[in-house]
């Protein structure tokens, strides 16, 4: 199956999307721009955080399929985002303790699709991913996901922190992949669990490690010292996997 990344492009369809609260992943705008409808649309999207790229005109051309972006292109998200409470009550609805992927800065759409795919295999309720500094919804995204991105909902918020505080409070515990960890095999990873999962560069960021109630390690035996993103991923979810099923 093909999925394609939804453009919208030209002033007016860009602002009507902002203003209809569709979600946009990333708006590309001309640099140096300072015509009024631009800087309104710039002001709708610093109002939801959405990643802004200020590019020439060479570039907006090569990305336009309508030839008529009239300086701004907007990417929105392929698939409607579910709510941190509709992943709860998935979990809820099943009758089990609830398990949610949490990525910390992961901005290859491939990774995040690969990684959706890994938590439906792994039984998770569902993804929650940050609205900065973060891949969101695209069709390649999609793609990755060979279509799991159809069954598990994934999430967006303003700040992950915050989230993983909110979600203590519902009982969860948090434990994040950490070279410098404890190893997985040590820890106990039964019940409702949140797994964090950081950039291949940077990993998990310092706050969001902070308030991890764990820190796993991935036992490695070879020469270099670091997994790709969605292969850590899908080592630690399925030692959660064991260990709920034990």
């Amino acid at each position: 199956m093909e999925y394609e990344e939804l453009k919208i492009e030209g002033r007016n369809p860009v602002l009507e999307a902002f203003r209809s609260e569709k979600t946009i992943d990333k708006l590309f705008v001309l640099e140096g721009c300072k015509d009024g409808p631009v800087q309104t649309i710039l002001r709708e999207a610093r109002k939801r955080d959405t990643i802004l790229s200020f590019v020439p005109k060479e570039r907006l051309d090569q990305l336009s399929e309508t030839k008529k972006h009239q300086g701004v292109i907007a990417i929105a998200a392929a698939y409607a985002y579910a709510s941190v409470e509709e992943i709860l009550q998935k979990a809820e609805d099943k009758g089990e303790p609830p398990f949610v992927f949490l990525l910390d800065n992961i901005e290859d759409p491939h990774n995040l699709g690969a990684i959706i795919r890994t938590a439906n295999l792994a039984g998770a309720h569902g993804v929650i991913i940050p609205k900065r500094r973060a891949v969101g919804l695209t069709g390649t995204v999609a793609k990755a996901s060979a279509g799991a991105i159809n069954y598990t909902p994934v999430a967006k918020v303003t700040n992950l922190t915050n989230t993983i505080k909110q979600l203590k409070k519902e009982g969860l515990w948090f434990v994040c992949a950490d070279m410098n960890g404890t190893a997985m095999y040590d820890l106990d990873l039964k019940g409702a669990i949140g797994l964090v999962i950081g950039s291949e560069g940077e990993g998990v960021s310092k706050l969001v490690k902070e308030n991890c109630d764990w820190a796993a390690s991935i036992p490695m035996k070879g020469d270099i010292d670091s997994l790709n993103a969605s292969v850590a991923a899908g080592v630690l979810a399925y030692e959660i996997v064991r260990q709920r099923g034990m």
